[in-house]
């Protein structure tokens, strides 16, 4: 070897990397039913593993440098134009994920509304309470006004309730193809109309959809085909199978899209131009993603897209035949909430909390949500949530009974009582939390010690959330994950 000598041995190095990587979660083969898309196929993976080696030294911050960077950017913004009825007009560019996606999005109509709002004020974003979090990021990092307009308890929405709440201070509407705590699917087309009729822009966060819907039956139109839709984010790391993190975020019309630039000339430095928050960013997942774009084409996606149906299908019709459980609303797309069924007797009625836990021990990991009271009142109820992927379907003699067995041994056992949660925890001061009380808190509640380290059962630990302020909830859960990673 010529170089820079090791330290330790190549091989050393990576027998301990996969040492570690066996206390991850499997990310393969259906097991864990949110975070991960599996298409099912080795040699889309084994592509996408090349196509990073290739792109591994190449520095994303300039396409004037790096011409690869700009062709395959530019490839796969016409791929997702075209699949998401784009005209001439739509333009945009690939970013590191939904949340950079997002809140670009924001920023975007934040400059916008500025441009014609010169006497100042606080713009405002406008969306339902089932819209991402990572537009409270947006509005958090951006200074805006988070408007939350509630929902039915299926997580419904009306164009009449987000239209009422129109002003001259909203600077953004945004909705969901679809939503990602129930897989609702926003009524696109009558809130655009809404939004052109007052000149408010409207974004439609299709993160989680933009590469599975288009291949999806019987739904309305929610893309650019749709008047009035200014923006719509779609993530290739999603069902675009894409290793993390890479997204595209389309505009209509390239001045509105200028917006979206950050550029300086004002030190003593290059020139800078960034479209996206990084500048210095891998270019590996951009050239993953468009190895599999030209690996799949349009007719690859549907097809896999055509894996996720079945597969999604199967499980309802499973869900909706475990007595005491339900699936909530109707979903558009392969993700699935799961709530109690309220309609039976309390004594044949599963959590879905502890039937997530339950099924967790048949080793399929899936993903709680907890209940939420919103403005007007309406209470969303806790569910547990199924992200379904190509490979789902293969698993399914597997984790259809594991979903029966599990709902069997928890019918009739109530939610965990908040009560007792609180009752575990220490006196708590009119103040705010310093690193060690909140650390304390975790540790009387059973989470943390040594390695921070989650419970075997998560429904206390979302008893938790619900029954804390948020503010005391999020706290808490910054000090379990700041724990995580300290030496």
């Amino acid at each position: 070897m010529t170089g820079v000598p090791f330290r330790e041995d190549a091989d050393a190095i990576l027998e301990r990397l996969a040492r570690l990587r066996e206390h991850d979660a499997p990310t393969h083969g259906g097991r864990v039913l949110s975070y991960v898309y599996d298409p099912g196929d080795d040699a889309l993976d084994e592509l996408a593993a090349a196509a990073i080696r290739a792109m591994q030294p190449v520095n994303g911050l300039d396409p004037t440098t790096f011409s690869s960077v700009a062709a395959l950017e530019r490839h796969l913004i016409g791929f997702a134009r075209e699949l998401l009825h784009g005209g001439d007009d739509v333009v945009g560019s690939v970013t590191t994920g939904g949340t950079e996606s997002c809140m670009l999005a924001a920023k975007t109509a934040r400059d916008a509304w500025r441009a014609t709002h010169p006497d100042g004020g606080t713009p405002r974003l406008l969306a339902p309470t089932t819209v991402h979090a990572a537009f409270h990021k947006a509005a958090h990092y951006l200074d805006l006004r988070l408007d939350l307009v509630p929902v039915d308890r299926d997580g419904r929405v009306t164009a009449s309730a987000i239209a009422e709440r129109f002003g001259d201070d909203v600077a953004l509407v945004v909705v969901s193809a679809p939503s990602y705590p129930v897989a609702a699917l926003d009524p696109v087309a009558d809130v655009a109309a809404a939004c052109a009729a007052r000149g408010i822009a409207l974004h439609v966060d299709a993160c989680i959809g933009g590469l599975v819907l288009p291949f999806w039956p019987g739904l309305p139109a929610w893309d650019f085909a749709v008047p009035g839709v200014t923006s719509v984010s779609a993530d290739l790391h999603k069902y675009g199978y894409a290793p993390k993190g890479v997204s595209v975020l389309l505009q209509r019309g390239r001045d509105r899209q200028r917006l979206q630039y950050f550029a300086t000339t004002r030190w003593p430095g290059y020139p800078v131009v960034n479209p996206t928050v990084l500048g210095s960013k891998s270019a590996g997942p951009l050239g993953a993603a468009w190895a599999i774009v030209q690996a799949l084409g349009a007719d690859g996606f549907a097809a896999l897209a055509d894996a996720c149906r079945r597969a999604t299908a199967a499980l309802r019709e499973a869900v909706d035949g475990i007595e005491g459980l339900r699936v909530v609303g109707e979903p558009a797309g392969p993700l699935l909430a799961v709530a109690t069924d309220e309609s039976v007797p309390a004594e044949r009625r599963v959590d879905p909390h502890h039937w997530a836990d339950a099924v967790r021990t048949a080793g399929w990991v899936l993903q709680l949500q907890p209940g939420l009271t919103q403005a007007d009142g309406v209470r969303l109820p806790p569910t547990t949530h199924l992200t379904i992927t190509p490979v789902t379907e293969r698993g399914l003699p597997l984790l259809l009974p594991a979903l029966v067995a599990g709902a069997d041994a928890v019918r009739g056992v109530p939610p965990v009582d908040p009560a007792h949660v609180l009752a575990a925890l220490p006196p708590l001061d009119a103040g705010p939390l310093d690193a060690d009380a909140a650390a304390g808190i975790l540790v009387a509640l059973g989470i943390g010690g040594g390695g921070a380290a989650l419970p075997e059962r998560q429904a206390p630990l979302l008893a938790l959330i619900e029954a804390v302020p948020p503010e005391l909830a999020e706290r808490l859960l910054v000090e379990l994950l700041g724990r995580l990673v300290e030496p």
